[in-house]
C-alpha cells in the first residue's frame, strides 16, 4: 500500500502573528518518511514523521520570524488534509492542506 502522505502539500496554518502558507515535502528514504518544510522565510527539515492509517504527526523548528519548536497533527483525506499545529504555549493553530498536483 501507497502511503498516503507522501508527495508535495500546500498548507495554510492560521497562526496568532498571521496566516502562513508553507510548501510540505514528504519521500521516503531508506524506508523512512522524512521531509522538508519550506516558509516565506526559510525550510526546515522535519522531524519525527510517522503515519498511522490517516494520521500524519511531526515536529520541526523554525527560526524565523521567531524561534520555536512545532509539533503538527493532521489528519489525510485523499488529497487534502486537516489539524493543528502547536508552538510551545501559544494556542494551537489550525492547518488545513491540499496535495499539490504539478510535484
Amino acid at each position: 500500500m501507497t502511503n498516503p502522505a507522501l508527495g508535495s502539500w500546500s498548507l495554510t496554518i492560521k497562526t496568532p502573528i498571521g496566516t502562513q502558507e508553507v510548501a510540505l515535502h514528504l519521500w521516503e528514504q531508506d524506508g523512512t518518511l522524512v521531509g522538508t518544510a519550506a516558509g516565506a522565510h526559510e525550510t526546515v527539515p522535519l522531524r519525527n514523521v510517522v503515519v498511522d492509517g490517516d494520521q500524519l504527526t511531526w515536529s520541526q523548528l523554525i527560526t524565523k520570524p521567531m524561534r520555536f519548536n512545532l509539533d503538527f497533527h493532521v489528519t489525510i483525506g485523499g488529497d487534502a488534509l486537516t489539524g493543528t499545529s502547536k508552538a510551545g504555549r501559544l494556542p494551537r493553530s489550525k492547518v488545513t492542506g491540499v496535495r499539490r498536483q504539478d510535484a
